[in-house]
């Protein structure tokens, strides 16, 4: 993948008629669907992740897609996984779907952009989460306490403030309601000292390679996720990589401004908030200019990650 040329995603893409919802394809059976991904069987040691347009925030999905969200997701996963050398070893065996095994060929024209075949892996139930910078729910739980996570933070620090040195606060993974953040003890104790250092070392070498990249590109990486499953005796980053769904990505001089401008889903959050809505199911729909600037995000996030320095 060549770092000097954007990837730009087809116009045709970003019409609402053209939005997925519920990915499906004749003859492949479903292993799961997730907030945003539907994964499909693909043999006895391959999966076909598919990525939709649907949009989640706050534990619930909402009814407006955002068209091309999904092919923006996919992408942005493979450049990484591609791209980084802290990304290896990877699930990734592919993200051209004229080279997955029937039946997914046949709807190629459909996966193209949004799918990967990955080599299946038993996950670590631990979200590896890696703060560079305090916000979200690591700047209310300073406010409250002075730490993150029970790791204890200097005094005065703001929303968006860097951290002298990144954290590493892991997570429960939970796949139908809220993700429970654990001290690394408990992280050690859930699936064993040697893996929890392996995966702690990982993902703070994963977050440390894409902040630089994202930082000479006008972003700033404040944070990301990271999942990990073993295939044999070996740990591989599965799942997504550094997408604005599993990070939170800043424009840099907005940055150096003072101004948090976010390239995530954090807009929409805060539409959800103005709207006034509890965040209980059902949630509302989106105006259309709220997918718009949306997608507009997304698409930009893109543009610069796979685009030249600035």
């Amino acid at each position: 993948m060549n770092a000097t040329a954007p990837i730009v995603i087809a116009p045709e893409s970003l019409e609402p008629a053209h939005a997925i919802t519920e990915p499906e394809v004749a003859g492949a059976p479903v292993v799961r669907r997730g907030k945003v991904r539907t994964v499909f069987a693909a043999g006895p040691e391959h999966l076909v992740i598919v990525a939709s347009d649907r949009l989640s925030a706050y534990d619930c999905i909402l009814p407006t897609p955002v068209p091309a969200k999904g092919i923006a997701l996919s992408m942005i996963s493979s450049f990484w996984m591609k791209r980084l050398r802290a990304a290896q070893p990877n699930h990734l065996v592919s993200d051209e779907p004229d080279e997955f095994p029937a039946p997914f060929r046949a709807a190629a024209a459909t996966l193209r952009g949004r799918a990967q075949l990955v080599r299946r892996a038993e996950r670590a139930d631990i979200e590896c989460v890696v703060r560079g910078h305090l916000t979200g729910s690591g700047w209310r739980e300073y406010q409250k306490s002075g730490a993150v996570c029970g790791i204890a933070l200097p005094a005065g620090l703001r929303d968006g403030s860097p951290l002298e040195t990144p954290i590493f606060t892991p997570a429960t993974k939970n796949d139908h309601g809220h993700d429970e953040n654990i001290p690394f003890e408990g992280m050690r104790r859930a699936i064993g000292a040697e893996a929890a250092d392996t995966l702690r070392a990982r993902s703070l070498a994963l977050y440390d390679e894409a902040r630089r990249w994202a930082w000479d590109r006008g972003l700033v990486l404040a944070d990301s996720k990271f999942e990990f499953g073993r295939i044999g005796e070996e740990w591989v980053l599965i799942d997504e990589a550094l997408t604005p769904d599993s990070s939170r990505y800043w424009d840099r001089a907005a940055f150096e401004a003072g101004r948090l401008e976010s390239f995530d889903k954090q807009f929409v959050r805060d539409w959800l908030d103005r709207s006034g809505w509890d965040h209980e199911p059902p949630a509302p729909a989106l105006p259309p200019d709220v997918v718009r600037q949306t997608q507009e995000r997304y698409l930009e996030a893109i543009a610069r990650l796979s685009g030249d320095p600035r």
